[in-house]
């Protein structure tokens, strides 16, 4: 019955299930320590146990920041503690963990249930920011197409910070991107554009786009639906009404991310588009690092089987096991 609340339940459901869980203690509240200790078992099984050991493969920075973004109340004798309502909100900022618990009684495999870790390729002299663990977080939102390969396409250290250098790596190649920032007080945050990054006067893109943090906190603001501003890609307008520059969601000049031609320092509030908070510790930042993506998707024809000889259940032979367990198989092959 647990298994089936577990595997079919509704998602209310199906997160009470993963609180006691997570709840290692069997006392009813899951401690801000259960909740490290789940989020570092969590990593070590997705990243390795190599590449998971505090201090040397893993800044324990990476660990807090899964933690942080969870709120924590305090019981009578000072634990800080998780309440259920907390933690199906934690769930929806980091979808990645949730998937990972989720997935536990379902057989194991890389690509599916929160395991997913794209294959991050870069120079091996650049020291990026993205770190497979926050690849992993920003997983949880998006298709498994989109979290086999990324490529790093644009690293302000080694191309400078020219916006025509900046927007032609980004507009070359196309596809869906993930742009993230490193201010000069240590935040890390960005946003993921779904569509390819394009000129225009105003705003566009589509509810797939969303808003993340990496640190001091991992979280993932997802389109509300409460606007269409979602993208903003402005290049040699001269009118202060349309602004120079790449950002998301929120509005003109008051953006929830804004990067200006410059690309020297940005700006960033509060919007009702991806009901983010302020992502930057202030509203007005100086830019330490910055990194754009791009997501390599498989082709339509990489996921089709090639059509070569043999009957269509000798070709996909799942569905010919699937077959043969309800005795059939041989009467479909004939």
């Amino acid at each position: 019955m647990a298994k089936a609340v577990y595997e079919k339940g509704s998602p209310d459901e199906v997160e009470n299930f993963i609180y006691k869980l997570v709840d290692l203690l069997g006392d009813g509240q899951v401690q801000r320590t259960e909740a490290e200790a789940v989020v570092l078992s969590t990593l070590e099984t997705v990243l390795g146990p190599k590449e998971a050991v505090l201090g040397a493969g893993l800044p324990e920075s990476s660990v807090q920041g899964f933690v942080n973004s969870a709120e924590f109340s305090a019981c009578a004798d000072g634990e800080p503690y998780i309440s259920v309502a907390a933690f199906r909100k934690w769930c929806n900022l980091v979808p990645s963990l949730r998937k990972f618990l989720s997935g536990l009684l379902m057989q194991p495999s890389i690509d599916i249930h929160g395991r997913q870790v794209p294959e991050l390729r870069c120079p091996e002299n650049i020291q990026c920011v993205l770190r497979r663990e926050f690849a992993w977080h920003l997983c949880g939102v998006l298709p498994q197409t989109e979290a086999q390969e990324w490529v790093l396409l644009y690293h302000s250290s080694v191309h400078g910070l020219s916006f025509n250098t900046f927007l032609s790596k980004l507009m070359s190649s196309g596809g869906p991107s993930i742009l993230v920032i490193k201010d000069q007080d240590g935040n890390i945050f960005g946003g993921c554009a779904s569509q390819s990054w394009e000129r225009h006067h105003d705003f566009y893109g589509d509810l797939k786009c969303f808003l993340f943090s990496l640190q001091p906190r991992c979280a993932i603001y997802r389109a509300t639906g409460a606007n269409n501003n979602l993208l903003w890609c402005a290049a040699g307008y001269t009118s202060e009404s349309i602004p120079n520059g790449i950002g998301f969601g929120g509005q003109k000049n008051h953006f929830g991310i804004f990067l200006p031609a410059s690309l020297d320092r940005g700006y960033g509030f509060p919007s009702v588009t991806y009901g983010n908070p302020c992502l930057s510790e202030k509203s007005s930042f100086q830019v330490d690092c910055i990194e754009c993506w791009r997501l390599v998707s498989e082709t339509q024809e990489q996921k089709i089987p090639a059509a070569t000889g043999g009957t269509i259940l000798e070709r996909f032979k799942e569905d010919r096991n699937m077959l043969n367990m309800v005795g059939i198989a041989d009467a479909s092959a004939q």
